[in-house]
Protein backbone atom coordinates (compact mmCIF):
# COMPACT_ATOMS: atom_id res chain seq x y z
CA UNK A 1 0.00 0.00 0.00
CA UNK A 2 1.29 3.45 -0.96
CA UNK A 3 0.07 6.24 1.31
CA UNK A 4 0.42 9.97 0.83
CA UNK A 5 0.78 11.65 4.22
CA UNK A 6 0.10 15.31 5.02
CA UNK A 7 1.14 17.12 8.21
CA UNK A 8 0.44 20.74 9.23
CA UNK A 9 -0.17 20.67 12.98
CA UNK A 10 2.24 23.45 13.93
CA UNK A 11 4.95 25.26 11.97
CA UNK A 12 6.10 22.65 9.45
CA UNK A 13 4.24 22.02 6.22
CA UNK A 14 5.01 18.42 5.29
CA UNK A 15 4.08 15.73 2.79
CA UNK A 16 5.48 12.25 2.31
CA UNK A 17 4.96 9.07 0.32
CA UNK A 18 5.39 5.84 2.29
CA UNK A 19 5.14 2.28 0.99
CA UNK A 20 3.99 -0.66 3.12
CA UNK A 21 3.94 1.51 6.23
CA UNK A 22 7.73 1.65 6.66
CA UNK A 23 9.59 2.44 3.42
CA UNK A 24 9.82 6.21 2.93
CA UNK A 25 9.78 6.99 -0.77
CA UNK A 26 9.88 10.74 -0.11
CA UNK A 27 9.58 13.15 2.83
CA UNK A 28 9.39 16.90 2.27
CA UNK A 29 9.25 19.40 5.14
CA UNK A 30 8.95 23.17 4.64
CA UNK A 31 10.07 24.71 7.91
CA UNK A 32 8.88 28.07 9.22
CA UNK A 33 11.64 28.60 11.80
CA UNK A 34 12.88 31.79 10.11
CA UNK A 35 9.38 33.30 10.23
CA UNK A 36 9.01 32.78 13.98
CA UNK A 37 12.55 33.44 15.24
CA UNK A 38 11.95 37.08 16.08
CA UNK A 39 9.06 36.06 18.35
CA UNK A 40 11.02 33.20 20.04
CA UNK A 41 8.03 30.93 19.45
CA UNK A 42 5.35 29.96 16.95
CA UNK A 43 2.74 32.59 16.10
CA UNK A 44 -0.40 30.63 15.12
CA UNK A 45 -1.80 33.12 12.61
CA UNK A 46 1.52 33.44 10.77
CA UNK A 47 1.91 29.65 10.77
CA UNK A 48 -1.53 28.92 9.34
CA UNK A 49 -1.18 31.50 6.56
CA UNK A 50 2.16 30.02 5.57
CA UNK A 51 0.63 26.54 5.42
CA UNK A 52 -1.91 27.83 2.88
CA UNK A 53 0.94 29.03 0.68
CA UNK A 54 3.07 25.88 1.06
CA UNK A 55 0.69 22.92 1.16
CA UNK A 56 0.24 22.27 -2.57
CA UNK A 57 3.88 22.88 -3.58
CA UNK A 58 5.02 20.55 -0.79
CA UNK A 59 2.61 17.79 -1.88
CA UNK A 60 3.76 18.16 -5.49
CA UNK A 61 7.41 17.97 -4.43
CA UNK A 62 6.80 14.84 -2.33
CA UNK A 63 5.18 13.10 -5.29
CA UNK A 64 7.96 14.22 -7.63
CA UNK A 65 10.69 12.93 -5.30
CA UNK A 66 8.84 9.61 -5.03
CA UNK A 67 8.66 9.41 -8.81
CA UNK A 68 4.91 8.99 -9.00
CA UNK A 69 1.70 10.79 -9.80
CA UNK A 70 -1.39 11.20 -7.66
CA UNK A 71 -3.08 8.33 -9.46
CA UNK A 72 -0.52 5.89 -8.03
CA UNK A 73 -1.42 6.70 -4.42
CA UNK A 74 -3.62 4.14 -2.67
CA UNK A 75 -4.77 6.30 0.26
CA UNK A 76 -4.41 9.69 1.94
CA UNK A 77 -3.43 10.08 5.61
CA UNK A 78 -3.49 13.42 7.43
CA UNK A 79 -2.56 14.57 10.91
CA UNK A 80 -5.91 15.91 12.12
CA UNK A 81 -5.14 16.21 15.84
CA UNK A 82 -3.71 17.67 18.08
CA UNK A 83 -2.20 21.02 17.13
CA UNK A 84 -2.94 24.63 16.34
CA UNK A 85 -6.46 24.60 14.96
CA UNK A 86 -5.82 27.05 12.10
CA UNK A 87 -2.81 25.03 10.99
CA UNK A 88 -4.61 21.70 11.21
CA UNK A 89 -7.50 23.01 9.11
CA UNK A 90 -5.19 23.63 6.16
CA UNK A 91 -3.82 20.10 6.06
CA UNK A 92 -7.18 18.44 6.70
CA UNK A 93 -8.88 20.45 3.95
CA UNK A 94 -6.15 19.53 1.49
CA UNK A 95 -6.29 15.84 2.41
CA UNK A 96 -10.08 15.65 2.15
CA UNK A 97 -10.03 17.38 -1.23
CA UNK A 98 -7.41 14.99 -2.59
CA UNK A 99 -9.13 11.88 -1.24
CA UNK A 100 -12.50 12.95 -2.67
CA UNK A 101 -11.13 13.92 -6.09
CA UNK A 102 -9.11 10.69 -6.41
CA UNK A 103 -11.73 8.40 -4.90
CA UNK A 104 -9.17 7.12 -2.41
CA UNK A 105 -9.60 6.19 1.28
CA UNK A 106 -8.91 8.90 3.85
CA UNK A 107 -7.64 8.34 7.38
CA UNK A 108 -7.06 10.88 10.13
CA UNK A 109 -3.98 10.27 12.28
CA UNK A 110 -3.21 11.47 15.78
CA UNK A 111 0.03 13.47 15.64
CA UNK A 112 1.25 12.15 19.01
CA UNK A 113 0.67 8.52 18.02
CA UNK A 114 2.49 9.19 14.75
CA UNK A 115 5.57 10.33 16.67
CA UNK A 116 5.58 6.97 18.46
CA UNK A 117 5.46 5.22 15.08
CA UNK A 118 8.36 7.22 13.62
CA UNK A 119 11.03 4.82 14.91
CA UNK A 120 9.81 2.20 12.44
CA UNK A 121 10.42 4.33 9.33
CA UNK A 122 13.22 3.33 6.99
CA UNK A 123 14.81 4.95 3.95
CA UNK A 124 15.90 1.58 2.54
CA UNK A 125 13.82 -1.61 2.21
CA UNK A 126 13.94 -3.33 5.63
CA UNK A 127 14.64 -7.05 5.84
CA UNK A 128 12.02 -7.35 8.57
CA UNK A 129 10.11 -4.80 10.59
CA UNK A 130 8.14 -6.24 13.45
CA UNK A 131 6.64 -4.22 16.27
CA UNK A 132 5.81 -6.30 19.32
CA UNK A 133 3.14 -5.33 21.84
CA UNK A 134 2.39 -4.45 24.57
CA UNK A 135 4.89 -1.62 24.51
CA UNK A 136 5.79 1.56 26.31
CA UNK A 137 5.65 4.80 24.34
CA UNK A 138 7.47 8.05 25.06
CA UNK A 139 6.79 11.30 23.20
CA UNK A 140 9.09 14.24 24.01
CA UNK A 141 8.55 17.33 21.89
CA UNK A 142 7.88 21.05 22.02
CA UNK A 143 4.22 20.52 22.81
CA UNK A 144 4.08 17.09 24.44
CA UNK A 145 5.91 15.07 27.06
CA UNK A 146 3.91 11.90 27.70
CA UNK A 147 4.19 8.21 28.54
CA UNK A 148 1.89 5.51 27.14
CA UNK A 149 1.16 1.82 27.33
CA UNK A 150 0.26 0.56 23.86
CA UNK A 151 -1.69 -2.65 23.23
CA UNK A 152 -1.43 -2.08 19.47
CA UNK A 153 -1.58 0.89 17.11
CA UNK A 154 -5.29 1.40 17.76
CA UNK A 155 -5.35 0.94 21.55
CA UNK A 156 -3.31 2.88 24.08
CA UNK A 157 -3.47 4.20 27.62
CA UNK A 158 -1.75 7.36 28.77
CA UNK A 159 0.30 6.68 31.89
CA UNK A 160 1.57 10.19 32.51
CA UNK A 161 2.18 13.59 30.94
CA UNK A 162 3.58 16.97 31.78
CA UNK A 163 1.60 19.09 34.22
CA UNK A 164 3.20 22.32 32.96
CA UNK A 165 5.84 22.81 30.24
CA UNK A 166 6.65 20.21 27.64
CA UNK A 167 10.38 19.51 27.62
CA UNK A 168 10.95 21.09 24.20
CA UNK A 169 9.26 24.27 25.40
CA UNK A 170 11.44 24.24 28.53
CA UNK A 171 14.53 24.00 26.30
CA UNK A 172 13.38 27.04 24.33
CA UNK A 173 12.77 29.03 27.52
CA UNK A 174 16.12 28.00 29.00
CA UNK A 175 17.83 29.18 25.82
CA UNK A 176 16.01 32.53 26.01
CA UNK A 177 17.12 32.94 29.63
CA UNK A 178 20.74 32.44 28.53
CA UNK A 179 20.39 34.82 25.60
CA UNK A 180 20.58 32.05 22.99
CA UNK A 181 18.60 31.96 19.71
CA UNK A 182 15.35 30.13 18.96
CA UNK A 183 14.83 27.20 18.67
CA UNK A 184 16.74 26.52 21.86
CA UNK A 185 17.02 22.74 21.90
CA UNK A 186 19.69 22.29 19.20
CA UNK A 187 21.71 25.25 20.53
CA UNK A 188 21.77 23.90 24.10
CA UNK A 189 22.65 20.44 22.81
CA UNK A 190 25.64 21.81 20.87
CA UNK A 191 26.91 23.76 23.89
CA UNK A 192 26.50 20.76 26.19
CA UNK A 193 28.43 18.54 23.75
CA UNK A 194 31.59 20.63 24.21
CA UNK A 195 34.27 18.35 25.73
CA UNK A 196 34.94 21.02 28.38
CA UNK A 197 31.30 21.27 29.46
CA UNK A 198 30.70 20.32 33.10
CA UNK A 199 27.22 18.85 33.58
CA UNK A 200 27.64 19.00 37.37
CA UNK A 201 28.63 22.64 37.54
CA UNK A 202 25.07 23.47 38.57
CA UNK A 203 22.87 21.19 40.67
CA UNK A 204 19.59 21.74 38.84
CA UNK A 205 16.49 19.94 40.17
CA UNK A 206 15.02 16.69 38.84
CA UNK A 207 11.26 16.65 39.31
CA UNK A 208 9.76 13.50 40.83
CA UNK A 209 6.20 14.59 41.81
CA UNK A 210 5.88 11.88 44.43
CA UNK A 211 7.15 8.33 44.66
CA UNK A 212 4.52 6.83 42.33
CA UNK A 213 3.89 9.65 39.85
CA UNK A 214 4.42 9.08 36.14
CA UNK A 215 3.74 12.73 35.31
CA UNK A 216 6.43 15.23 34.37
CA UNK A 217 7.12 18.79 35.48
CA UNK A 218 9.77 21.10 34.06
CA UNK A 219 8.71 24.47 35.48
CA UNK A 220 10.98 24.00 38.51
CA UNK A 221 13.94 23.24 36.27
CA UNK A 222 13.21 26.31 34.19
CA UNK A 223 12.96 28.50 37.32
CA UNK A 224 16.20 27.09 38.71
CA UNK A 225 17.88 28.00 35.42
CA UNK A 226 16.47 31.53 35.67
CA UNK A 227 17.85 31.94 39.19
CA UNK A 228 21.24 30.53 38.18
CA UNK A 229 21.51 33.09 35.38
CA UNK A 230 19.86 36.19 36.88
CA UNK A 231 20.06 35.57 40.61
CA UNK A 232 17.47 34.81 43.29
CA UNK A 233 14.96 37.65 43.90
CA UNK A 234 14.92 39.34 47.28
CA UNK A 235 18.52 40.41 47.66
CA UNK A 236 19.39 37.78 50.29
CA UNK A 237 21.77 35.89 48.00
CA UNK A 238 24.99 36.87 46.31
CA UNK A 239 24.55 37.93 42.67
CA UNK A 240 25.39 35.27 40.08
CA UNK A 241 28.71 35.37 38.20
CA UNK A 242 28.76 36.97 34.74
CA UNK A 243 27.15 34.91 31.99
CA UNK A 244 30.29 34.06 30.04
CA UNK A 245 30.48 31.59 27.17
CA UNK A 246 32.08 29.04 29.53
CA UNK A 247 29.24 29.48 32.00
CA UNK A 248 26.60 29.11 29.28
CA UNK A 249 28.30 25.87 28.24
CA UNK A 250 28.17 24.47 31.81
CA UNK A 251 24.58 25.64 32.33
CA UNK A 252 23.55 23.92 29.08
CA UNK A 253 25.20 20.66 30.13
CA UNK A 254 23.68 20.83 33.62
CA UNK A 255 20.24 21.53 32.15
CA UNK A 256 20.51 18.52 29.83
CA UNK A 257 21.61 16.26 32.65
CA UNK A 258 18.61 17.18 34.81
CA UNK A 259 16.14 17.00 31.92
CA UNK A 260 17.32 13.59 30.71
CA UNK A 261 17.42 12.20 34.23
CA UNK A 262 13.75 13.15 34.74
CA UNK A 263 12.76 11.29 31.55
CA UNK A 264 14.70 8.13 32.44
CA UNK A 265 13.39 8.19 36.01
CA UNK A 266 9.77 8.13 34.84
CA UNK A 267 10.49 5.51 32.19
CA UNK A 268 11.88 3.24 34.89
CA UNK A 269 8.78 3.71 37.01
CA UNK A 270 6.52 3.01 34.03
CA UNK A 271 8.34 -0.21 33.22
CA UNK A 272 8.21 -1.34 36.86
CA UNK A 273 4.44 -0.82 36.71
CA UNK A 274 4.06 -2.54 33.31
CA UNK A 275 6.76 -5.25 33.22
CA UNK A 276 4.95 -7.07 30.38
CA UNK A 277 6.16 -4.35 27.99
CA UNK A 278 9.35 -5.41 26.22
CA UNK A 279 9.37 -2.71 23.53
CA UNK A 280 9.92 1.04 23.81
CA UNK A 281 8.66 3.37 21.08
CA UNK A 282 9.98 6.93 21.22
CA UNK A 283 9.46 10.06 19.16
CA UNK A 284 9.24 13.83 19.12
CA UNK A 285 11.69 16.61 18.43
CA UNK A 286 13.56 16.27 21.72
CA UNK A 287 14.49 12.65 20.90
CA UNK A 288 16.99 14.21 18.48
CA UNK A 289 18.89 15.44 21.55
CA UNK A 290 22.24 13.66 21.72
CA UNK A 291 22.29 13.09 25.48
CA UNK A 292 18.72 11.83 25.64
CA UNK A 293 19.39 9.43 22.75
CA UNK A 294 22.40 7.97 24.58
CA UNK A 295 20.46 7.58 27.80
CA UNK A 296 17.48 5.98 26.07
CA UNK A 297 19.79 3.47 24.41
CA UNK A 298 21.49 2.70 27.74
CA UNK A 299 18.13 2.35 29.51
CA UNK A 300 16.79 -0.04 26.87
CA UNK A 301 19.93 -2.17 27.01
CA UNK A 302 19.92 -2.26 30.80
CA UNK A 303 16.23 -3.21 31.02
CA UNK A 304 16.19 -5.65 28.09
CA UNK A 305 13.89 -3.56 25.89
CA UNK A 306 13.72 -3.36 22.11
CA UNK A 307 14.13 0.35 21.43
CA UNK A 308 12.62 2.05 18.38
CA UNK A 309 14.39 5.40 18.28
CA UNK A 310 13.68 7.43 15.13
CA UNK A 311 16.47 8.70 12.95
CA UNK A 312 16.98 12.40 13.54
CA UNK A 313 15.19 13.46 10.36
CA UNK A 314 12.01 11.77 11.62
CA UNK A 315 12.21 13.15 15.18
CA UNK A 316 10.86 16.53 14.09
CA UNK A 317 7.34 16.94 12.73
CA UNK A 318 7.04 15.19 9.38
CA UNK A 319 4.46 13.54 7.17
CA UNK A 320 6.24 10.19 6.79
CA UNK A 321 5.22 9.21 10.32
CA UNK A 322 1.62 10.21 9.50
CA UNK A 323 1.61 8.10 6.33
CA UNK A 324 3.27 5.14 8.07
CA UNK A 325 0.80 5.00 10.94
CA UNK A 326 -2.02 5.78 8.51
CA UNK A 327 -1.15 2.58 6.65
CA UNK A 328 -1.45 0.54 9.85
CA UNK A 329 -4.79 2.16 10.70
CA UNK A 330 -6.13 1.47 7.22
CA UNK A 331 -5.06 -2.18 7.56
CA UNK A 332 -7.02 -2.28 10.82
CA UNK A 333 -10.14 -1.04 9.02
CA UNK A 334 -10.05 2.59 10.12
CA UNK A 335 -11.52 4.99 7.55
CA UNK A 336 -12.76 8.57 7.66
CA UNK A 337 -15.06 10.49 5.38
CA UNK A 338 -15.50 14.10 4.33
CA UNK A 339 -16.76 14.90 7.85
CA UNK A 340 -13.26 14.38 9.31
CA UNK A 341 -12.60 17.26 11.69
CA UNK A 342 -9.45 19.08 12.75
CA UNK A 343 -9.23 18.89 16.53
CA UNK A 344 -6.75 20.76 18.77
CA UNK A 345 -6.52 18.02 21.43
CA UNK A 346 -5.04 14.56 21.27
CA UNK A 347 -7.08 11.34 21.34
CA UNK A 348 -4.38 9.67 23.43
Amino acid sequence: MIVLGIESSCDETAAAVVESGVLVRSSVVASQVALHQEYAGVVPEIASRRHVEQILPVVREALAQAGMGLGMVDAIAVGNRPGLIGCLLVGVAAAKSLAWSLGRPLVGVDHVAAHLYSGLLRDEPPATMHASFPALGLVVSGGHTSLYLLEDWTRSCRLGSTIDDALGEAYDKAATIMGLPYPGGPVIDRLAADPLADDRAHDLPVSRLGADSLDFSFSGLKTAMLYAVRGVPGGRHAPPPPLTDDRRRDLAASFQRAASKAIILKLGRALDRSPQARTLFTGGGVTANSRLRRELEAFATDRGLTLHLPSKRYCVDNAAMVAGLGCRLLEAGVRHGPDLQAEPTTSM
